[in-house]
């Protein structure tokens, strides 16, 4: 089969590899969909920690059983069968630390991944280890979600959780930095699951924000590289500030541009994590302690974040079809990571086995 291998950074190898076996307490997928992010562009120029060469990468993923191994429904008490269609949990929680044992699954301190210590989902098959099956990480996909927005549902969860973090209240002024595809979920998950009020999109890249803002229409954006950010918002707020801030960029300056547009009693989410070569902000301490302003940081989901996410996809709570806005046959996998890289859409999907059939 053919799956896309890691092997050093810029060394990326889209390869003929033999078809993985299932074990007993295992169960085998025919990839779908695998969905692309702004981390498989990091991985691919930089590696990861946590990512063992050479290994096939991607971990926004769904597709179809083709096997289930022999002890998987006695093992976890599941009813698993070939032909089921499924969403893969891409963060693994041990279900056994402090943290698991508090209810606390996105920060498993033995947190491990697909596409970093197991093999992903940029290939024709894939395993679903039994880490996975463990924490009850393997999601059915109802009948009127597509593979393609099953994909979705694991960058959804991780939104999910930063939002669960921030308490966001009816009528609340939310703005968001970043006019990808995770901030396009934030604003959907703010208005359709919370309620909030007015919406304002954030980034520098112009033909990023237009791409965006035609398919979420936030009630203002705004383009970063023209304006001031924080003037602007206090202009729009009447001089309060937002109530919410998620900054859903790796750029230093927009935690700090947070800070400083937050209302009084502000939630800010740092969302996106920053370079690891300048991972420090400045940050006005009182500002912080005169606004009594809650600063969260979130970057990950926990399984049952990710059966929410499906859920609001199936009812159409949050819909997220429109937003994957390019779909690229496994062939051209490489060309996905250059059309996240350069903003050129808002989700691209990588489709290693075309569906049977569209939903």
């Amino acid at each position: 089969m053919k799956a896309l291998r890691y092997y050093a950074p810029e060394d990326v190898r889209l390869e003929d590899v033999p078809e993985p076996q299932c074990g007993p307490d295992e169960v085998k997928i025919r990839v779908r969909n695998c969905s692309t992010c702004g981390t498989d562009v990091k991985i691919l120029h930089n590696g990861h920690q946590n990512l063992t060469p050479p290994r096939t990468i991607g971990h926004e993923i769904a597709g179809d059983i083709v096997e289930v191994g022999a002890d998987v429904n006695s093992s976890y008490g599941t009813d698993w069968a070939e032909g089921d269609r499924v969403q893969v949990i891409a963060a693994v929680p041990c279900g056994e630390c402090h943290e698991c044992r508090k209810g606390w699954m996105a920060v498993c301190q033995n947190q491990t991944s697909m596409g970093y210590q197991y093999d992903g989902g940029f290939a024709e098959y894939m395993i679903v280890p039994r880490q996975v099956l463990k924490v009850d990480g393997l999601n059915r996909i109802p009948d009127n979600v597509g593979y393609d927005e099953a994909s979705a549902a694991e960058p959804f969860a991780c939104a999910i959780n930063a939002q669960d973090l921030l308490g966001i209240e009816e009528g609340d002024t939310v703005v968001v930095f970043g006019a990808g595809p995770i901030g396009c979920m934030h604003i959907r998950i703010a208005r359709g699951v919370h309620n909030c009020g007015p919406v304002y999109l954030v980034d520098v890249n112009a033909s990023r924000l237009k791409i965006s803002a035609d398919a979420v229409h936030p009630d203002e954006v705004i383009n970063a590289a023209e304006v001031d950010v924080v003037e602007k918002v206090m202009e729009l707020t009447g001089g309060r500030g937002a109530d919410i801030v998620i900054t859903a960029t790796a750029a230093n300056v927009t935690q700090e541009q947070a800070i400083a547009m937050a209302a009084r009693n502000g939630r800010i989410s740092f969302f996106g994590g920053l370079p690891k070569t300048k991972p420090t902000i400045t940050c006005d301490s009182n500002v912080v302690h005169y606004r009594q302003l809650h600063i969260h940081g979130a970057n990950g989901s926990a399984p049952e974040h990710n059966k929410r996410a499906l859920q609001y996809i199936s009812t159409g709570q949050v819909p997220v079809k429109d937003l994957i806005t390019r779909h690229i046959p496994l062939d051209d996998v490489l060309d996905a990571f250059s059309i996240v890289q350069n903003g050129e859409a808002i989700k691209v999907t990588v489709e290693p086995a075309a569906a049977t059939a569209s939903v």
